[in-house]
C-alpha cells in the first residue's frame, strides 16, 4: 500500500512518477491492469518483480541499446523520499528524463492475443500478411513488429500499421525503433529459451535522451510480455503462462464488458498471479526472489 505523503506528479496504470528536475523517480506499484483498466486489487510483490526483472534486462541488453536507468539504491534517494525508503526499496528506479515517443513498440514471435484474433478473421496481424494454416500459438518464421498507440488510463491501445507510425513520429525514428525493438526481443528470447521460457511477444517504450534513442519504462516483464513454459508449449491452443494472461482469462470468464468498473479479483487469483510473477523472475534470472521493501 502506498504510504501517505507520497504524491506522484503523474501516475500510469502501474507506475507513479516523481519529477526531480533533470531526472525522474519511477515507482512500480502493486496495481495491475487488464484490457487497459486498472483493477481494484493489488498483487503482492508485483512492483518489486517488475523493477528487479527490468533491471536484469537493462543490464543484459545494455550493449544493444541505451537505457534510462541511473540507480535503484536507497542511498541515492533524494532527501524528501528518505522517510519512505522502506516502501520504495526494491520497487523504484532513478532514471534519466526522456522525450517519450507516443507509440508502443510491440514485437511478436508467436501468434497469440489480439494478433491471433485478427489472423483468424483476416489472415493478417496489424495489416501484415502471414502464411495460411497457422494455429493459435504458432511460432512465426521471424518476429514481426506491430506498433500501437499509447492509451490514456481507461482507454484502449489501438493497433496501428507501420505507415501510421511513420505519420506519428517520422520515417527515420520509426525505422530505428523497429530495428532496435526486434533486435532486443530476439536477444531476450534467446536468453529466456535457455532458461526454459518462451517470450511469445512483448512491448517496449522508447524515448530520446540527449538525442539518442533510449529504452525506457519497464522491460520484458510479466506485465508487458507473454511468458510461456517451454516444456508445456503446444501449438493449437492457449498456453500456460507466467504473466497476467491468468488474470485476463479469469476476467473473460466473468462476462465483464472490459469497461470500468472492473470486478474484484478473488483471493486465489490474486495469490496465483503473484506466484506466477515471482516464478517468471526466478526462471529468467536464475535468482531467488527476495522481497526488500514494504508491502
Amino acid at each position: 500500500m502506498q504510504p501517505q505523503g507520497l504524491r506522484p506528479d503523474s501516475q500510469g496504470k502501474v507506475r507513479d512518477l516523481y519529477d526531480l528536475g533533470d531526472k525522474l523517480l519511477l515507482v512500480a506499484s502493486d496495481r495491475i491492469s487488464a484490457f487497459d483498466v486498472v483493477l481494484p486489487d493489488p498483487i503482492p510483490y508485483k512492483g518489486e518483480v517488475l523493477t528487479k526483472l527490468s533491471l536484469f534486462w537493462f543490464d543484459l541488453l545494455s550493449d544493444v541499446v541505451d537505457n534510462h536507468f541511473i540507480s535503484a539504491d536507497v542511498a541515492d534517494l533524494p532527501e524528501q523520499f528518505a522517510p519512505h525508503a522502506e516502501y520504495l526499496r526494491g520497487r523504484f528506479m532513478l532514471v534519466r528524463k526522456a522525450d517519450v515517443f507516443p507509440v508502443e513498440c510491440i514485437v511478436r514471435g508467436y501468434l497469440a492475443g489480439s494478433g491471433w484474433n485478427e489472423y483468424r478473421k483476416q489472415g493478417t496481424v496489424c495489416g501484415i500478411e502471414l502464411p495460411g494454416g497457422l494455429v493459435e500459438s504458432s511460432k512465426l518464421d521471424s518476429p514481426i513488429f506491430t506498433p500501437s498507440t499509447k492509451a490514456e488510463i481507461g482507454d484502449h491501445d489501438e493497433n496501428i500499421d507501420f505507415a501510421r507510425m511513420v505519420d506519428i513520429i517520422g520515417l527515420e525514428h520509426a525505422e530505428e525503433l523497429r530495428r532496435i525493438a526486434v533486435e532486443v526481443y530476439s536477444r531476450a528470447r534467446e536468453h529466456a529459451a535457455s532458461r526454459g521460457v518462451i517470450i511469445a511477444d512483448t512491448k517496449f517504450e522508447f524515448g530520446l535522451v540527449d538525442g539518442r534513442v533510449t529504452l525506457i519504462d519497464e522491460v520484458l516483464t510479466p506485465d508487458s510480455s507473454r511468458f510461456w513454459p517451454a516444456d508445456e508449449y503446444e501449438p493449437g491452443r492457449g498456453q500456460a503462462s507466467f504473466d497476467k494472461q491468468y488474470v485476463r482469462d479469469w476476467l473473460e470468464s466473468t462476462g465483464w464488458d472490459k469497461s470500468p468498473p472492473p470486478p474484484a479479483l478473488p483471493e486465489d487469483i490474486v495469490r496465483g498471479t503473484s506466484e506466477r510473477y515471482i516464478q517468471a523472475y526466478e526462471l529468467i534470472t536464475g535468482r531467488t526472489f527476495e522481497p526488500e521493501g514494504g508491502a
